[in-house]
């Protein structure tokens, strides 16, 4: 509660003039003074806001709980030790900079700090301003990196009539996190959505999101990509082929959250889910204009919505079309209640999920004076019937303000000035159905059904080959190609063994055409440690043992199977979301066509379907010009235990498999790569291109 609702505060800093942080901080916490102390402090003494002050803190009668630190940095370490000595709890830093042997004396006595270099916090509940800025009160709760892109969505969200139920400015995070701000907001009251803006991602932000989202309270996310995870070393193709926007979006789908790219996105998106969350995408869109309904349905099926066609639509006014869009051209100018007709006809038809309303509703009164209170009650029954049936209605109104445009505001619809704000929000409240359900939905489908009983949260039956043995962590994993293969005992590969002599490659049982590698290189191919589509093993053997030196080679049989469509699988751990599983079109050319889907491992068959699913590389998968379709059964298989061997091995950092060749018989692994945790070794084969 030190953040949220202290018995007490003291500013540090508080100062009479009204450009200076003392000043607007002081303001803010005297509009709480009836519900706690608020103490000022100014090093000169005198009045503040008509308010005594005092000099140091040791003048005031009792310990601070909060102490906000408004003064310059060279001061900052007098004032923490000063309140520390008398028992404050807590501290909200503002400057930019904070000594970190200050931030330690701080924890040594068990005391938080929210900052340095933040704007502070706000809390509507409870009557607590410490920030720079005026705050309306309202339901959205918003924690932010940036103070100043938090400000602005906190005015955005007040232009909106949604207004700030919290406001927290995490700055810096050396001590309290932006998870632990979000975490606060699970239990309070006047938070019913929340917007986030990050920059960075700690630990426990999954666990911050998701428990959000199971309270009922929808997160929208705001990230410039700039993430821990855009700082890791590309150790192989596959940390090549992860972007910091790939994991963020796969932690959103894994938590239930939405990602949005601007301020006033995440606003347009809050402000409709605070009203109801579509249960579906399916939308229908109510017009006066048949461009202004085209333009919206465009728009629609571009923001991942479905406009369907209406089967069983009766009620509209007589010559309006019961198409979707609807139009209903000159019957809105000829009574305007049938603009609430044409709305309860959608909402009680049980075919859409979510209205849109768009063109000139809103703009009667605002032109014609004595239409407007009739615009008004109209306004009033779509808010109505949008409550009464649970489905969303958002409108897009040509006129920026009006009393209808208030009212249907006031109501619970979401109202923007133009299409692509209605449509792109309500195509981000969509979206959070399907978030919540990834990774998590029930079996389908014939190639699902097959792999249902395998992979549950409870683990698969003894002995089940879509799980490797080798998940146990007990078993050490050692350096080398043939390692690798060991480990991943869940794959199939082509047939090999070791080789280091000419006269075993000569006797090798194995089938022509080969491929030889050199067991111990990472990359290979930068090396000349990989030759392919051999005959004589033996000659290869020696040409390649005198460039490379004596050691261990792998002799492998080449995959020939045709029909085979050529992926990469890989996972790895990443800093600040943990372990994640990648699936995308494979091969020399993998970075070049960038076609992947990623998730938080491990997944289930359902999830891995999905990521497949996603892929442009999908119809090759399923039979392109002919081709028999591969084995997705399989490749679902080889997704999953991959990802289960990721999240359940620590001591791993990244696992690839590239090409994985996918045919109608089957998955075959020609390439693995395995990175230590620690760095400092690797397990490698490569590509072996047939």
């Amino acid at each position: 509660m030190i953040f949220s609702d202290p018995s007490s505060v003291a500013v540090v800093g508080a100062s009479d003039d009204p450009a200076k942080w003392g000043h607007w901080l002081a303001r803010g916490a005297l509009t709480g003074s009836d519900r706690r102390a608020v103490h000022l402090v100014n090093r000169g003494g005198g009045a503040v806001l008509s308010r005594p002050t005092v000099r140091t803190l040791s003048e005031l009668p009792e310990a601070p709980e909060l102490v906000v630190l408004a003064v310059p940095p060279q001061h900052v370490a007098a004032v923490v030790d000063e309140a520390l000595a008398l028992g404050t709890r807590g501290f909200v830093g503002i400057p930019s900079a904070m000594d970190e042997c200050v931030v330690a004396r701080i924890r040594a006595a068990g005391a938080r700090l929210l900052g340095p270099n933040c704007l502070g916090v706000y809390d509507a509940a409870t009557s607590l301003h410490l920030a720079w800025g005026q705050f309306q009160p309202g339901s959205l709760g918003v924690v932010s990196q940036s103070g100043q892109v938090g400000l602005e969505i906190a005015g955005l969200a007040a232009a909106a009539g949604l207004g700030v139920s919290r406001f927290v400015s995490v700055g810096n995070q050396v001590d309290v996190t932006a998870a632990e701000a979000l975490l606060d907001l699970v239990p309070h009251e006047l938070t019913a959505v929340v917007g986030v803006y990050l920059e960075s991602f700690g630990p426990g932000m999954l666990t911050a999101l998701s428990e959000l989202r199971s309270a009922g309270k929808p997160v929208v996310l705001l990230t410039v990509g700039a993430s821990a995870a855009a700082r890791d070393a590309a150790l192989s193709h596959t940390g090549a082929l992860v972007s910091s926007l790939d994991l963020v979006d796969a932690a959103c789908r894994r938590s239930g959250a939405v990602r949005v790219a601007t301020p006033a996105a995440l606003v347009d998106v809050a402000t409709v889910v605070t009203r109801g969350v579509p249960r579906g995408t399916r939308v229908g869109i109510l017009a006066d204009s048949g461009g202004q309904g085209a333009i919206a349905a465009d728009l629609a099926v571009g923001a991942g919505l479905a406009v369907p066609a209406l089967a069983a639509v009766g009620g509209l006014p007589a010559g309006v079309s019961a198409r979707n869009p609807i139009d209903l051209a000159g019957a809105g100018e000829q009574d305007l209640e049938n603009y609430a007709r044409a709305v309860e006809v959608l909402v009680r038809g049980g075919e859409v999920d979510s209205v849109v309303l768009s063109g000139y509703f809103g703009s009667y009164g605002a032109d014609t004076p004595c239409l407007e209170s009739t615009e008004v009650a109209v306004a009033a029954r779509i808010c109505s019937l949008a409550r009464e049936t649970g489905v969303p209605v958002v409108a897009h109104c040509m006129c920026a303000d009006s009393a209808a445009v208030r009212a249907l505001r006031a109501g619970g619809v979401s109202v923007q000035h133009t299409i692509e704000r209605v449509v792109g929000a309500l195509g981000n409240a969509a979206r959070f159905g399907a978030s919540a359900a990834a990774g998590t939905g029930p079996f389908s489908g014939p190639e699902l059904s097959v792999l249902a009983g395998r992979i549950e949260a409870g683990g698969p039956p003894a002995g089940d080959p879509c799980v490797s043995t080798r998940e146990r962590p007990g078993i050490a994993y050692r350096p080398g190609y043939l390692a690798a293969r060991e480990l991943l005992d869940f794959v199939r590969f082509p047939r090999a063994h070791a080789v280091t002599t000419a006269a075993e490659a000569r006797a090798t049982p194995l089938t022509a055409p080969f491929a030889l590698k050199a067991d111990w290189l990472a990359h290979k191919t930068e090396h000349g440690g990989v030759q392919t589509g051999l005959t004589d093993p033996a000659a290869a053997f020696e040409e390649m043992e005198a460039r490379l030196g004596p050691g261990t080679y792998v002799l492998e049989e080449m995959d020939t199977r045709p029909n085979t469509v050529e992926l990469i699988i890989g996972a790895r751990r990443d800093h600040s979301f943990g372990p994640v599983v990648l699936v995308g079109a494979g091969g020399i050319h993998a970075e070049l066509h960038r076609d992947t889907a990623l998730e938080l491992a491990p997944v289930t068959p359902a999830t891995a379907h999905a990521m497949l699913n996603r892929l442009q590389a999908m119809p090759l998968l399923r039979g392109w010009r002919g081709a028999p379709p591969v084995d997705l059964v399989a490749l679902t298989q080889v997704i999953t235990s991959l990802s289960r061997l990721i999240a359940t091995r620590p001591d791993l950092a990244e696992i690839e498999l590239n090409p994985v060749r996918v045919g109608p018989d089957g998955v075959v692994a020609v390439d693995a790569l395995i990175t230590p945790a620690d760095a400092a070794l690797t397990e490698s084969g490569d590509q072996q291109v047939a």
